[in-house]
């Protein structure tokens, strides 16, 4: 029964990864992808958890569940902002966020 579990987990986290890798035109997908990643290690937490009978495996679910809801409310939060200043979310155009990182580098050294 615990290899069941654990080979959903890892169907989960590769389609996750194949979301990430084959998908680079949509953002909306790829944080998808990356939330689907990160629910498929919880995931594998819990089970390990319960077969071990230990709460540490559940803790660090509620903490990656946790990241992955601000990592979500962030990225969206950008993604709107982008899509309101350059009418697009192509991801293909977004190498034109480059100067400003290093703007911003520049100004905290």
């Amino acid at each position: 029964m615990f290899y069941e579990h654990v080979a959903i987990g890892a169907v989960l986290f590769v389609l996750g990864g194949l979301g990430v890798v084959f998908n680079r035109s949509n953002l909306i997908i790829m944080l998808m992808s990356i939330e689907l990643m990160l629910l498929a290690i919880s995931f594998l937490f819990l089970v390990n958890s319960v077969i071990i009978d230990d709460l540490i495996g559940q803790i660090f679910a509620i903490m990656i569940i946790t990241v992955a809801a601000a990592e979500s409310a962030i990225g969206l939060a950008v993604l709107v902002a982008y899509y309101r200043v350059r009418g697009t979310i192509v991801v293909r155009s977004l190498n034109l966020l480059r100067g400003i990182k290093i703007f911003f580098v520049e100004c905290f050294i």
